[in-house]
């Protein structure tokens, strides 16, 4: 059984990877249109921008967001005009966890928008259908469930973030501990292994269930965004 503490650890979690899946999915959408479907110059540079969060030490992308969003920092003056701060909040939580996840995110649905039939779209558009029509009525409802895994791998890629959480927000309890800080907080005390199993008993639980989540939605496509 938990405690009341760390029913709170998890209830945290899951408000962050929630707020994180939320904030990731039409970015990672519009990325993934615009990969899969233009070409630009820079294309390439914007596909290793994208993906640099899954190679960089998860460190080095924590110290960036704590330069962007400090006081002094381009977006954190922004934010601190308005009367709003992210530092050592729940909200830098979840900034730092979607940046994790938008990479995962953008890949599954730039595979599955790939894998529509281009034939279907210009029928269309030769009986009459505009662009907006297509991708409302074809482009969208085809790549779906690629969209839903990439979310649905994107939410368990934000509940199991540490790295950059921890170093752009800090680990505080009550507002930025979750599930992957707590236990290593729990590491660090003696007699402490015992919240580390159930901690992580949840974690791993978690994150089981979100990865056959997104393995079931990406097969329903047909399409090899597989993730298992």
């Amino acid at each position: 059984m938990l405690t009341a503490a760390e029913w709170e650890i998890v209830r945290l979690t899951l408000l962050v990877g929630g707020v994180a899946t939320l904030l990731v999915v039409p970015i990672a959408f519009a990325l993934a249109w615009l990969l899969a479907r233009r070409r630009f110059p820079g294309r390439l540079l914007l596909d290793g921008v994208v993906h640099l969060p899954l190679v960089v030490p998860p460190v080095v992308t924590g110290w960036v967001l704590l330069l962007l969003f400090a006081p002094a920092g381009p977006l954190g003056r922004v934010l601190a005009g308005l009367g709003v701060t992210v530092l050592f909040r729940w909200t830098g939580a979840a900034i730092a966890a979607a940046v994790m996840a938008l990479p995962l995110a953008v890949r599954a649905m730039r595979l599955s928008i790939e894998a529509v039939d281009r034939r279907l779209e210009e029928a269309a558009r030769t009986l009459g259908a505009g662009r907006g029509r297509v991708f409302r009525t074809i482009t969208l409802p085809l790549s779906l469930p690629g969209v839903w895994a990439g979310a649905v791998l994107g939410f368990a890629r934000a509940i199991g973030e540490f790295g950059a959480t921890i170093t752009f927000v800090s680990d505080v309890p009550g507002e930025t501990e979750t599930l992957p800080l707590a236990i290593y907080a729990a590491l660090q005390r003696p007699g402490g292994e015992a919240t580390v199993w159930r901690l992580a008993a949840v974690s791993v639980a978690l994150s089981l269930v979100a990865l056959l989540g997104s393995e079931l939605l990406a097969r329903r496509s047909g399409r090899g965004v597989h993730v298992l």
